[in-house]
């Protein structure tokens, strides 16, 4: 069952979904842009099995506050009060996309804080051609601002984010959607190899894994999350 609640985290008020056993260790789903705790709605369930599973709207998306303020390290913010909050130690993180780029900020700048980490199909950071994206019609699940905001972020990421992905502690495994993502697939093995002791799996659906593929995303991602041994680390 899930259970739909909100919590506040000083500037903004988050809502999110949890579902599984209140005794189970605790798991954090980080959606794409313009996606929200929803989206995840085909793995939860199995997600849910082994895991106390909390799948958030960050700022700009869904339930949560559109604070008008947006940037990528204050969802990463966001993310680390919200598990302050409620009082969760080492958290597994799985981040898709967007998402993904929050959750390896927080394993960069925090990696006490997460055990082990999932990244679906995330681009590595480095400079791009940047766009202007068309507005949608109609009305919008998510702040049109907060779109511009990480867009432009993404096109021409700090620098410091892949310098310091060698930072990262927590056992790592990236998925990969293959040649019909539009993510560049050379990138994303590149963020793997950056990562000390990060992994691929490739599962070339495109870039909604977890949408196109779910049995095989939540195969991959259990597996991966209950391995009892931790590879040596790279010196």
């Amino acid at each position: 069952m899930v259970d739909q609640r909100s919590v506040d985290v000083g500037e903004v008020r988050l809502a999110y979904q949890m579902s599984g056993s209140p005794d189970a260790p605790p798991l954090v789903l980080l959606h794409a842009l313009g996606e929200d705790a929803t989206d995840w709605e085909a793995v939860v369930p199995a997600l849910a099995r082994s895991r106390r599973v909390y799948a958030l709207d960050l700022r700009g998306h869904g339930r949560s506050g559109w604070p008008g303020d947006y940037s990528l390290e204050l969802m990463q913010a966001d993310v680390l009060r919200f598990m302050n909050v409620l009082g969760l130690g080492p958290v597994d993180l799985i981040g898709h996309s967007m998402g993904g780029i929050v959750a390896y900020l927080l394993a960069e700048d925090h990696p006490q804080r997460v055990s082990r980490l999932v990244l679906e199909d995330v681009p590595v950071p480095r400079p791009r051609e940047p766009s202007t994206p068309a507005r949608p019609d109609g009305v919008l699940t998510f702040d049109w601002e907060m779109v511009l905001a990480v867009r432009r972020q993404i096109d021409a990421p700090d620098p410091r984010w892949l310098e310091r992905l060698g930072q990262i502690t927590a056992e790592t495994l990236v998925l990969a959607g293959g040649p019909h993502s539009h993510v560049p697939q050379d990138g994303v093995a590149e963020l793997a190899r950056r990562i000390p002791g990060g992994r691929v799996i490739p599962i070339p659906v495109g870039h909604l894994i977890h949408h196109a593929a779910p049995e095989a995303f939540t195969e991959a991602v259990s597996a991966f999350l209950e391995e009892n041994f931790h590879p040596a680390r790279q010196a």
